[in-house]
């Protein structure tokens, strides 16, 4: 087994998730990170039983994903907290420094072979789809779609594609490599805390302070109408300014530079909030398409030129020729 040294909390006070019961479950989710919900805290459980579960079927040796939540009082140090050790739990293991394959070969990682290994533990990921598709079993407690829909299924074509993992987890170069289920689930949840943590980085007034810099310019309306919701009198500058949203939604369907957005309230179904955006770096962009031509029209000129060049010159003809004067040869014949 593979255990993890956790940075925040002692091993020996904490079990691993697979081991705790219910109510142990309900009393960690309602401490430490808010964004790592009961549920959610099922679905890795559920994982780490599954995978331990494989291994006793199959007399294979499986690593146990050691992932102990943060209990810090703060949230959003807690969830900083969930998000830098499962950065550290999701890196791909390197091979020794002493191991000569690392520097004369240039393959530092030493499960990187194929997208059927984990790139963390080196299990073999084909024999887990062949035995029981583990990641069709997961799945994600708000979309109900499970880590088979969500990372190992083209979205376009729906046919069925590894998930390729990468170098720094969340970016850097791709690797021939993948993630077993319970590694994945928690690369899963990883950035769904990440995307929480952007929303709340986004309300912040330095961001709208950068984007005002950058010719991006909000305007907050609370506009019902503009949804197309009829939610009864309205208020009389709603009336006094239609005209102009009337106009804005005109201007947004031929522009880029304008968009509008609408935050509908989650219990009355009524939009609460309309936020229109003026983006003068797209107007700038617009005014430059306009003043160069556009690749059809170059076509166009260049077509008209060629059939100028391929059409001959018509002669001039002349409508009075003149008469043509006997050579003096012929006019001393006829007169002798």
């Amino acid at each position: 087994m593979i255990n993890a040294i956790n940075p925040f909390q002692n091993q020996q006070s904490q079990q691993s998730l697979g081991q705790m019961n219910e109510a142990a479950l309900m009393a960690l989710a309602q401490q430490g990170n808010p964004n790592f919900t009961h549920a959610a805290l099922l679905e890795q459980q559920a994982a780490q039983q599954q995978m331990q579960r494989f291994a006793t079927e199959k007399n294979i040796e499986v690593p146990k994903v050691n992932f102990y939540p943060s209990r810090h009082p703060d949230p959003r140090k807690a969830r900083r907290q969930d998000i830098k050790q499962a950065y550290k739990l999701l890196k791909p293991t390197k091979r020794s420094i002493f191991d000569p394959r690392r520097w004369l070969r240039f393959s530092p990682y030493r499960y990187a072979k194929d997208t059927g290994t984990c790139v963390i533990d080196g299990c073999n990921v084909k024999d887990l789809i062949q035995h029981d598709n583990l990641y069709a079993r997961i799945c994600d407690d708000e979309t109900g779609k499970s880590l088979w829909e969500l990372y190992w299924q083209n979205p376009i074509t729906g046919e069925a594609e590894a998930f390729v993992a990468r170098e720094g987890v969340t970016s850097g170069r791709k690797m021939r490599g993948t993630y077993c289920p319970e590694h994945l689930h928690l690369y899963h949840l990883l950035r769904k805390w990440e995307e929480q943590e952007e929303a709340e980085a986004e309300m912040k007034p330095s961001r709208f302070r950068d984007k005002m810099r950058k010719g991006v310019s909000l305007v907050s309306v609370p506009v019902a109408t503009l949804a197309g919701t009829e939610t009864g009198p309205q208020h009389p500058m709603v009336d006094k300014y239609e005209p102009f949203f009337a106009e804005i939604m005109a201007d947004a369907r031929k522009s880029k530079g304008i968009s509008v957005q609408f935050y509908a309230n989650p219990e009355t179904e009524e939009n609460d909030l309309t936020v229109i955006t003026f983006d003068n770096r797209m107007f700038q962009k617009e005014l430059r398409d306009m003043k160069t031509p556009t690749q059809a029209f170059q076509e166009v000129l260049a077509q008209q030129m060629q059939q100028m060049q391929q059409v001959p010159p018509q002669p001039i003809i002349n409508q009075h020729p003149q008469v043509a004067t006997p050579p003096p040869n012929q006019t001393s014949e006829v007169s002798q």
